[in-house]
């Protein structure tokens, strides 16, 4: 009998249907919150290469997505691959701005 048939039976993973869709064309993104960008200067030009650099970004996926977590108290420019609503009302509340790569 071939390993893995314990008693005559399949093993349970091949007993068990499979269930589910996996999306092969699913995006992932790099986290970063509005917070982060408090440790920059004042007026700072903020890109791919920067956050890069920073540590904010360790292993590049299919972009950079800004989220609105915390709260930014100096103004800054921003250049990445998407951004939510939150995050780009903060930073244009501090008198910075939000680019669109």
């Amino acid at each position: 009998m071939p390993p893995g048939f314990e008693g005559g039976q399949m093993p349970l993973q091949r007993r068990l249907p499979k269930r589910g869709f996996t999306n092969i064309f699913k995006k992932e993104y790099n986290i970063i919150n509005v917070e982060d960008l408090n440790r920059f200067e004042p007026n700072a030009f903020l890109d791919v290469e920067i956050f890069r650099q920073a540590g904010l970004v360790k292993k590049m996926m299919d972009g950079i997505k800004l989220l609105g977590n915390g709260e930014i108290s100096r103004p800054v420019v921003v250049r990445i691959h998407k951004v939510s609503k939150t995050a780009k009302e903060k930073i244009e509340a501090a008198g910075g701005k939000v680019e669109i790569i």
